[in-house]
């Protein structure tokens, strides 16, 4: 049996894996209470322990603005907690999965990016998750990195769909940034391409490196909120939202610089698995649907 370990459970994409890797092999996943992420020994003894066939690291320090103050934090996450996984990986011939991110681009491409485009990350934390995709490449043979963007779902802390349905429900008017550019991304399409790209891999080694994963079509925040709202009212959810209005990424500053063009190119997943990305519109539909349920049962 192949004996799978998945860091980063409670998390979006971490909840939607424990249920896509199950075909592969047996699950042992550990959240933040079972493992110190801080603590690149202590990784590495745990896997040394576990000995698993494949590691999934889908645990992430993402708070994007927050990263400008606690550097050093977002870096021992997303930098060295990947490389010590690569290098316990490595001794045991372990694959190792890591996610990474569209904020390792500056966003001033005007085509989306390729896994070969030059990085060039504007902030703290596209910096921490760059130099954790270094740390694998270079201590892990066997390993895949998917970069993703936009990422949303109906587990996990909060998103920018939830965000949108929680101050729809009390105001009327919503000003959201239109000059960002990106492809709105399910966490459960993502914890399915990596349980595609992992099947690929078992049966050709080949299909290791990097590789970029979204939604496919493209949309602004203002128009991933518009969709929101359309979508959850005829759901059924209780929006009080009549009007969002479009601005600028001026009008709406914050600590940390993001990318203004945040396109994936998904040509390479679908060479390598035959799967064509789902439009996000259609995911954001059915993760809303699914949203709504859950809210119902509790």
């Amino acid at each position: 049996m192949t004996k799978i370990l998945l860091t980063g459970i409670a998390g979006q994409v971490g909840q939607e894996l424990q249920q896509t890797l199950t075909s592969l092999g047996e699950v042992t996943g550990v959240g933040r209470q079972d493992l110190d992420l801080s603590q690149p020994e202590q990784i590495k003894q745990q896997i040394a322990q576990i000995k698993p066939n494949i590691i999934v690291n889908a645990a992430a320090y993402t708070a994007v603005d927050r990263a400008e103050k606690e550097s050093d934090l977002a870096m021992a996450i997303n930098a060295n907690a990947p490389k010590a996984m690569a290098m316990a990986a490595q001794d045991l011939g372990a694959t190792l999965v890591h996610i990474s991110t569209d904020y390792i681009f500056n966003g001033q491409n005007h085509t989306p990016y390729l896994e070969t485009d030059a990085s060039d990350p504007l902030g703290v934390y596209g910096k921490s998750k760059l130099l954790g995709e270094t740390g694998v490449r270079e201590n892990c043979d066997r390993h895949i990195i998917l970069r993703t963007a936009w990422v949303y779902g109906s587990r996990g802390h909060g998103n920018f769909v939830k965000t949108m349905l929680r101050l729809g429900e009390g105001r009327e008017e919503l000003k959201v940034v239109a000059d960002q550019i990106g492809s709105p991304t399910w966490s459960y399409d993502i914890a399915e391409a990596i349980a595609n790209l992992l099947n690929k891999s078992q049966e050709d080694s080949t299909v290791n490196g990097t590789y970029h994963f979204s939604n496919s079509g493209v949309g602004s925040w203002y128009d991933l909120a518009v969709a929101t709202f359309d979508e959850a009212k005829q759901l059924g959810f209780p929006l009080k939202i009549k009007q969002v209005y479009p601005i600028t990424t001026a009008d709406y500053p914050t600590p940390a610089q993001r990318p203004a063009y945040s396109v994936l190119s998904k040509e390479k997943y679908t060479a390598a698995t035959g799967v064509y990305p789902t439009h996000w519109r259609e995911s954001l539909k059915a993760m809303l649907t699914e949203l709504y349920q859950l809210s119902n049962q509790s």
